[in-house]
């Protein structure tokens, strides 16, 4: 059974979302505070991550932080804040995807299915050797990318982002196609994603990530990864 870490300071809102996630056959644990939240997704191995943005003793974008500093799994923010700055800002620490209230318990279900089913067939299904180029080591079974021999932490779809680059050298992607078959085409996200990934993973590959050598902008339309 699918363990799910659910960190949300509305009891009510919390209980539903937990009532749906196991009719669905997931086992859920709830937190209401920050520091509660943080220590729990800390400590114990779960498969997701449920995160509220505002929450007491420390938000959401503080623990998606502390998580991604040591953790690859798939982290999801449930908010209130519709902002495009706040979907930008948590998807730019990591989270995989950004859900703003109200939203329907069965949305949330089906999100969480899809990111669960994505990131197990990326960390173990039909990929199954190590990549190398451009001094960089990418594990795909480990899910872990070492440049120059150093250790480099890629967030969840970061790695799935660059791994789909890697395997279409040369080619131009749209942010279309890249959000389709990165994210998923049942996703409900927004594809201005792509380029705020595009940005981290330029930010760990590049020497100048202002001038990409490698991960190259074609303006008007897409990106190329060179080789």
């Amino acid at each position: 059974m699918k363990r799910i870490l659910l960190v949300e300071d509305e009891v009510s809102i919390a209980e539903l979302q937990k009532d749906y996630l196991e009719l669905n056959s997931f086992s859920v644990d709830i937190e209401h505070s920050g520091e509660s939240g943080l220590q729990c997704a800390l400590k114990e191995n779960y498969d997701l991550i449920i995160l509220d943005i505002m929450l007491p003793g420390i938000s959401g974008f503080e623990i998606c932080q502390k998580i991604r500093a040591v953790k690859n799994i798939p982290i999801l923010f449930v908010s209130a804040k519709k902002e495009d700055i706040d979907k930008i800002r948590g998807l730019g620490l990591g989270a995989d995807d950004y859900i703003t209230k109200p939203f329907s318990p069965s949305e949330l279900v089906a999100r969480v299915k899809a990111h669960i089913t994505r990131y197990e067939r990326l960390a173990g299904g039909d990929v199954t050797s190590t990549i190398h180029v451009h001094g960089m080591s990418i594990d795909k079974v480990a899910r872990k990318v070492h440049i120059n021999n150093e250790y480099v932490l890629f967030t969840t779809k970061e790695f799935d982002l660059l791994v789909f680059f890697v395997m279409h050298p040369n080619q131009v992607l749209s942010k279309e196609q890249l959000f389709e078959r990165v994210w998923g085409a049942d996703s409900a996200g927004d594809v201005s994603t792509v380029t705020v990934h595009i940005r981290k993973i330029r930010e760990k590959i590049e020497r100048d990530a202002a001038h990409p050598k490698y991960l190259e902008t074609v303006w008007g339309a897409g990106y190329r990864f060179n080789i």
